[in-house]
């Protein structure tokens, strides 16, 4: 029940939810792989991890190209022998009413949250599978469970998130899926909001939010369980939120 030695590989890393658990699992003594696309806050971070006695790499990736997430995952393996854990973190949120018809921002969630849990686990699969063993963890959200005005399809991108997670639990004899669904929590998720009702509905609840540490430590928590123990989802939400 330990996560020392382990690899494990970090998208959307740059701020939030993959900063604070990439400094957690590091500090518990994983080598940690950090992705996103702001490289400067990669190269932030990994200083301050190796400041704390840490071991992590960087690699920019913007998880919508298939061939650079099979590269970061590439890199993992390359420089540390294996991969046993892939955290597919990276997510947008610019929530808006259905009739404000903000096809981009739709098309946008699909890309990111969709499409690129889909190309972490096209990139990482065929290496868990070689290695007959690894672990999936994918964020997901509270949104997947429910649905609220203005988020429709936010949250139908995270229910599809927990739809292909399962999906891949059954399929799956040696590698675990764990769905991590947070509810909120106060981080940069949502900074993309141009709905300005979405925006004041997102500032209110950031008053309660949890912060990013909170879910770092159920990530923790999931990969941290003997292998023959699957957490198959986490739900965390603050104390006072409803839905």
């Amino acid at each position: 029940m330990t996560v020392t030695a382990k690899i494990v590989a970090i998208t959307g890393a740059s701020s939030g939810i993959g900063e604070a658990t990439a400094k957690r699992l590091a500090q518990a003594g994983a080598k940690v792989l950090v992705g996103a696309r702001r490289a400067d806050r990669l190269e932030a971070l990994v200083r301050d991890i190796r400041n704390h006695g840490g071991e992590a790499e960087l690699r920019a990736v913007d998880v919508v190209d298939p061939a650079g997430v099979k590269e970061f995952i590439n890199f993992a393996v390359e420089r540390f022998g294996r991969l046993d854990v892939l955290v597919n973190n990276a997510g947008v949120m610019p929530l808006s009413p259905m009739r404000a018809l903000k096809v981009d921002e739709w098309n946008k969630m699909v890309d990111v949250n969709i499409k690129g849990v889909l190309n972490g686990v096209a990139a990482a699969l065929p290496v868990f599978e070689r290695q007959g063993s690894g672990h999936f963890v994918n964020v997901a959200s509270v949104a997947g469970h429910v649905v609220f005005p203005g988020g429709a399809v936010y949250c139908a991108t995270k229910f599809a998130v927990r739809a292909i997670s399962e999906g891949l639990r059954q399929e799956l004899k040696t590698i675990r899926v764990t769905i991590i669904s947070p509810g909120a929590v106060a981080t940069e998720l949502g900074h993309d909001i141009t709905n300005a009702e979405m925006r004041d509905f997102v500032s209110g609840v950031r008053e309660f939010a949890l912060n990013s540490d909170d879910i770092a430590s159920a990530v923790h928590y999931a990969v941290t369980q003997p292998d023959n123990v699957d957490v198959n989802e986490i739900v965390v939400r603050p104390v006072q939120q409803a839905l």
